[in-house]
């Protein structure tokens, strides 16, 4: 790959930058898609002695990479999003790293189809940081931020994505129980976050 081809690579995924998510910050600010897959990305480098059977490199490149596809539809929640909306997504997405570099192209053609087929442990380790981190970031935005159905799913999200590992649904109960205190008007620990 020459210099232009990196460059442009780079100015595509900085949409991720300007592309909104539904969460909001501790201090209100809507956060970007970029600023959510560098924090699944970390959870994973995090986790690099908690699961010494997995290629934690190759999870980090999946949460890396994960979201690029919003950078051509945005984003959409998961509780609208269709099979429609992923279909477009990943038809854009597809197209997109056909252009790319033979070997990189190749790269991501091959960690797309891991992370989509979910057998593996770095990809089920991959989607559930994926899931996992958008219910922390709920529990750290203010409560008034909430979607009405938010108070439901975030007492329901993810346990099924985490149950391939005790400890990964060890801090799937963690993030449960901050979510109830959290409802329950428990906010003195979130106050020292703003």
């Amino acid at each position: 790959m020459d210099a232009r081809e990196y460059l442009e690579i780079l100015h595509v995924a900085e949409r991720l930058k300007d592309t909104p998510r539904h969460c909001t910050t501790t201090k209100r600010r809507t956060e970007s898609v970029a600023e959510h897959s560098w924090r699944i990305s970390l959870m994973a480098f995090l986790l690099r002695h908690e699961f010494k059977d997995i290629d934690i490199n190759k999870v980090v490149d999946m949460c890396l990479i994960h979201d690029l596809g919003e950078c051509f539809t945005g984003d959409i929640p998961t509780f609208v999003k269709t099979d429609s909306d992923r279909e477009v997504e990943d038809s854009l997405l597809n197209q997109w790293v056909k252009t790319l570099p033979a070997e990189l192209s190749e790269d991501l053609a091959a960690l797309y189809k891991e992370m989509d087929a979910q057998e593996t442990k770095e990809a089920k380790l991959y989607k559930s940081l994926d899931k996992l981190e958008a219910l922390i970031q709920h529990n750290e935005s203010p409560l008034d931020t909430w979607s009405e159905n938010e108070f439901e799913l975030n007492k329901t999200y993810a346990f099924d994505t985490v149950a391939f590992s005790s400890w990964l649904t060890e801090l799937r109960e963690a993030i449960l129980e901050d979510t109830m205190k959290k409802i329950e008007g428990d906010n003195k620990n979130w106050e020292l976050l703003r």
